[in-house]
């Protein structure tokens, strides 16, 4: 019995092949964008999964108020592990990271020793020798228990350490860094690679701490505990309080003045994050600059697959009873011979079973065909898990769920027809579920409205934050990177710069408008206002004379940094965000203090060095030493022109060194490559869904046709036009796209102002958008609908009432 079902069901596949290719196509894409999304979603949520400690393994995370908004830090000072430790008989290890550009890490410049040619790495990090055991890292060469002890020392990745040593015995030699001869480092370890295992710390080289500021009010490091068994960690969370007590508040009290920060040590307190909530759940206002996933993109995404495949399992639902009238006269002769109702059923979900099995295979096809392209949209390396001992059962099964789950209403709606009215010709429209198969389509389109108004917000939203003012000209600025190899060139190289035809302007600082360049904090207070109190943190950017020009920042008051003026030496210029802090309406002449003295000679308008997901905050200049990057502004004109000119220029200054550059607004929009992205990936998806729900109109349609085909038939015969024939199947659709609108209007808005609240500059959602989504629907409604109803106002009335 089952082979003869196998033999009905391709009977069927090749009798209409164009309807079947739908019917299967359509199941296809659904089952293919589930799928990446379902790869997608796995490898988020594979972060920091491999620990065999990962229940035991936290990152410390401290919180407070200021201005009724909460406010947390994972920089914590560096005697802070060490004291954990010491202090709490259920903290079984503490280590400690350090990230910061200003001390070192992030980017740099590398070679060994006996070689000329210096390499820029990125992926430097400090960290201290606990950090080995609590992050569970393998050695492929060193001593595990002196790696990072003495000043000095650096770990390398094993792919780092076949680069620079190929022969495959690393530990003991050495490297410079940033072309330092005088300043050795040994390697004193390889750490042993698994790239089935993310980090949300990702690094190749780790070096010892050298710093010894045992300051409590100075926070530069992460801090890592692994707690014992059986940690009740609320409790102690509430007895790490007393770090805070004893440490912590007197030395802030010490810098710190003002009622906002009273209100920040009066609230005070420490959390401990476990590891598996880090890539996804970290919610910090003060940013620890690691690469973070959003754990709401992944359940949004996760809706978006589901509702997809809802809506593929419902097009195949209704292009099965679609052409349920040719269908039933089998069912009829069937049932006539004595076939059981029982036995319908099985032949029908047999063959939806198969079409599952078929549209699986299409699908996972599909989607390993789209996977490079999705993994370059996403910056992902996802492979499709063919070797896995859980991949292939898993698709088999879901082939036939929903094989079963897809087959259920057509197999018994199509088993239900009576043999008696079927041979007479009176067919089952099957009333009753009319209702149902509207409501069907009314949910998909609203879901397909719901996903164009999402593309066109995240478009809209994309283009202002690149378009918009900045307060800063990004434009034809040419970045160089490592500068600091030029060692006390840096000004000669600059005066050369400023003799090309194509420079217009150069300035030496690290210090630039866009992530990635250094960054630090700092708390001032005012000079001479003793019974003021008030102390406001600040970014103190070390710049040269030209840095205000170069970048195109505007001077509101004062004036800008001058050569010609000995005493700027100890002057400042604050942006307008950082003189609202202060409380000063003329700033000009203050003297404010952050262990140094200053004196304001200029306030600028405030400009944007964050992505625009955050607030401006308060940021001062100051001239001095920072040489590691050079910003050249160049002339309108023939950019490759005037790089081949620089690149010459530096090959005369450090002919053995590659020249790296970069261009400010290359990397400006590189800051919001993350949103960018997720919109990426969104809009992909939001057109497969569309995509599908268009074949699930075109299955209403189709069936519509095929119950109607009499009535239009006679109507045609008593002269009615083709006009009125396409109004009469075309009106009732639009009544449903509407509906369709009506209800996503106010779930598209919701949804997107509540994306929206995630970046502090943003649109406004204007009404056009809703209006344009609705269209936009309808129009690809009308184009669906259309091809059935030109379809069958087509159709000669005389050979369809004789078929009747």
């Amino acid at each position: 019995m089952f082979k003869n079902y196998i033999k009905i069901a391709w009977r069927n596949i090749k009798k209409d092949k164009l309807f079947t290719a739908i019917k299967i196509g359509g199941f296809a894409v659904g089952i293919a964008a589930c799928l990446l999304i379902a790869l997608f979603i796995k490898n988020e949520l594979g972060y920091d999964t491999h620990y065999k400690n990962k229940d035991r393994l936290y990152r410390v995370v401290m919180q407070g108020m200021m201005n009724g908004e909460q406010l947390k830090s994972v920089h914590f000072q560096l005697p802070f592990a060490e004291t954990l430790a010491s202090t709490f008989p259920e903290i079984q290890k503490a280590g400690k990271i350090n990230t910061s550009e200003l001390f070192g890490a992030g980017r740099r410049a590398l070679r060994a020793e006996g070689t000329t040619q210096n390499n820029f790495e990125e992926g430097f990090i400090y960290a201290d020798q606990p950090v080995f055991d609590l992050l569970e890292l393998e050695l492929e060469q060193g001593n595990p228990q002196n790696l990072l002890v003495n000043p000095g020392s650096i770990v390398l990745t094993a792919s780092k350490a076949a680069k620079y040593f190929p022969d495959g015995n690393a530990v003991g030699k050495t490297v410079f860094l940033d072309d330092n001869s005088s300043r050795p480092y040994t390697v004193t370890g390889i750490i042993k690679e698994d790239l089935s295992k993310k980090s949300h710390m990702d690094f190749d080289f780790l070096l010892a701490i050298e710093d010894t500021n045992m300051s409590w009010s100075n926070n530069n490091y992460f801090t890592y505990v692994l707690l014992d068994d059986n940690v009740d960690v609320s409790s102690l969370e509430k007895k790490m309080h007393s770090i805070l007590d004893n440490f912590v508040i007197p030395a802030y009290r010490e810098r710190m003045r003002g009622e906002n920060f009273m209100e920040v040590l009066q609230t005070l307190e420490y959390k401990l994050q476990p590891i598996g909530d880090i890539h996804l759940k970290s919610d910090l206002k003060m940013g620890d600059g690691l690469k973070h996933g959003d754990i709401r993109f992944v359940w949004l995404f996760a809706a978006i697959a589901g509702f997809v495949l809802l809506l593929a399992v419902i097009n195949f639902i209704n292009l099965s009873t679609a052409k349920s009238a040719n269908r039933a006269k089998e069912v009829g002769l069937k049932k006539t011979v004595g076939a059981f109702r029982s036995d319908l059923v099985s032949q029908f979900l047999t063959e939806s079973i198969i079409f599952s099995i078929i549209s699986f295979v299409i699908g996972v096809l599909l989607a390993w065909g789209l996977l490079p392209t999705f993994n370059s949209i996403a910056a992902k390396n996802i492979g499709m898990p063919w070797g896995t001992w859980w991949f292939l059962p898993i698709i088999g099964v879901a082939a036939l769920i929903i094989g079963i789950i897809a087959g259920l209403y057509p197999a018994f709606y199509l088993s239900a027809f009576k043999p008696v009215n079927v041979l007479k010709g009176s067919l089952s429209t099957g009333s009753k579920s009319g209702k149902l198969r509207s409501g069907l389509v009314v949910f998909q389109f609203t879901t397909s409205v719901v996903l164009i108004i999402g593309t066109l917000i995240i478009y809209k939203q994309m283009n202002f934050i690149l378009d918009k003012k900045l307060g800063f000209n990004k434009e034809q600025v040419l970045v160089i990177k490592g500068t600091n190899l030029l060692k006390n060139n840096t000004e000669s190289f600059k005066e050369r710069l400023l003799e090309s035809s194509n420079v217009k302007s150069v300035t030496i600082s690290d210090y630039l408008p866009i992530e990635g360049t250094k960054r630090n904090g700092n708390t001032f207070g005012l000079i001479g206002n003793e019974g003021q109190e008030i102390s406001v943190p600040a970014q103190v950017w070390r710049v040269d004379h030209d840095y205000i020009q170069t970048l195109g920042l505007q001077v509101k008051n004062g004036r800008g940094f001058s050569e010609e003026f000995a005493s700027d030496s100890s002057a400042i210029v604050i942006n307008s965000s950082m003189a609202k802090e202060l409380g000063f309406d003329n700033p000009i002449g203050k003297r404010i203090n952050n262990g140094e003295d200053w004196t304001i000679i200029g306030v600028l308008e405030d400009f944007h060095y964050k992505n625009l997901k955050e607030e401006i905050a308060p940021v001062s200049l100051v001239i001095g030493n920072s040489p590691s990057m050079v910003a050249v502004k160049l002339n309108k004109g023939e950019t490759t022109r005037a790089i081949h000119a620089i690149e010459a220029i530096w090959q005369d200054y450090v002919p053995q060194q590659a020249f790296e550059y970069t261009f400010l607004d290359q990397e400006f929009a590189q800051m919001h490559d993350d949103v960018q992205r997720m919109g990426k990936i969104f809009n992909s998806f939001a057109l497969f869904a569309i995509l599908v729900a268009c074949l699930g109109l075109f299955a209403l349609s189709a069936f519509l046709v095929e119950q109607r085909k009499k009535e239009i038939s006679i109507r045609m015969v008593l002269g009615a036009p083709f006009k009125s024939i396409y109004q009469l199947l075309t009106f009732d659709f639009v009544k449903l796209i509407l509906i369709s609108i009506l209800i996503a209007t106010p779930i598209g808005w919701y949804l997107m102002s509540r994306w929206l609240e995630d970046f502090a500059y943003r649109i406004n959602i204007s009404w056009w958008v809703f209006l344009l989504s609705g269209l936009l629907a309808l129009a690809v409604a009308f184009l669906t609908v259309s091809y059935q109803a030109i379809k069958a106002g087509l159709v000669n009335p005389a050979k369809s009432l004789r078929a009747e």
